[in-house]
């Protein structure tokens, strides 16, 4: 009996355009135009014999049923490609593990500690990718991963790793080593601004209790690590988590000339979909994060 299958290029088209949100984008992901989106997702529809998405002004919506398709058929696709590359590889996927990691976190924390985990578990093929801090973890690709948050994301189970402490640090080049300012001297400094962290300097002043109404000007970056650098090369002051600056505190390229850190009131978390709770190397992978951040909290204090 044949079975009722809509074609897997049509799959395709909607799982991309359900993605993003975006015929132009998917297209462009998938190498098609966006009238071949257009029309796969238009055959996929007349196959099922429902709407997948109505347009609302000049945004694309799923319906209710094409947001449950969406769920599905990106899990279908996400296994589909897995006993793919288990053909290929000659072992099971499952064995490898996914490790997602925000910008800044997976190119200063992370890289300093990843030699002990290989090390000790090279029968583990591990990849390390970018994550959005937003991850549906019902449908998301990967195995693990490390955010800053409270502590709550839904599908996923988190523990915490340690809390997140703020300061505003400097360059011996803009401010003189040795140098204790009050907070709100800091306007007299070219403030560095994150783009993904909008909040930082409003935060950080009500950290601190100090009242400001005037303007917080300095130019704006698109993540920590750009910041941290111009803040190293005398650019301007800037807010920085510490677990991103210690090679650059221990070095004295930066210091902190308006007083000790502060906690963010928020922490870094290693989270992980539920339906993965129980993979064994994602366990492995788990219990190594906790350690070292066990480590890192120890070497703090």
């Amino acid at each position: 009996m044949r079975r009722y299958l809509p074609s897997l290029s049509s799959l395709h088209a909607f799982e991309a355009a359900a993605r993003y949100m975006n015929f132009t984008k998917a297209a462009d992901d998938l190498g098609l135009t966006q009238s071949g989106i257009s029309r796969q997702i238009k055959n996929l529809e007349e196959f099922l014999g429902v709407t997948l998405f109505q347009r609302s002004g000049p945004r694309l919506v799923l319906t209710e049923l094409g947001a449950v398709y969406y769920r599905e058929v990106a899990l279908v696709l996400d296994k589909l490609q897995e006993i793919s590359i288990d053909a290929v590889r000659g072992r099971a996927l499952d064995s490898s593990v996914m490790l997602g990691t925000l910008p800044t976190l997976g190119s200063r924390w992370l890289p300093t500690r990843l030699g002990a985990l290989i090390s000790a578990n090279r029968d583990i093929p591990l990849e390390i990718t970018l994550v959005s801090p937003d991850v549906d973890f019902e449908t998301t690709r990967l195995d693990i991963a490390m955010l800053r948050g409270v502590g709550a994301w839904t599908n996923a189970r988190s523990i915490e790793l340690f809390a997140e402490e703020v300061a505003v640090v400097a360059s011996p080049r803009l401010i003189e080593p040795g140098t204790t300012l009050h907070p709100k001297d800091f306007a007299k400094f070219p403030m560095l601004q994150n783009a993904s962290r909008p909040s930082m300097w409003l935060h950080w002043l009500s950290l601190v209790g100090l009242e400001y109404h005037g303007r917080i000007a300095g130019p704006r970056f698109a993540h920590s690590d750009m910041i941290i650098n111009s803040a190293v090369n005398g650019t301007g002051i800037a807010i920085v988590p510490l677990c991103y600056i210690d090679l650059e505190l221990a070095r004295g390229d930066l210091h902190m000339p308006f007083g000790p850190p502060m906690l963010s009131d928020e922490s870094y978390y290693v989270v992980y979909p539920e339906r993965k709770a129980h993979h064994k190397n994602v366990v492995v992978v788990r219990d190594w994060l906790i350690q070292e951040s066990r480590a890192y909290r120890k070497l703090k204090d």
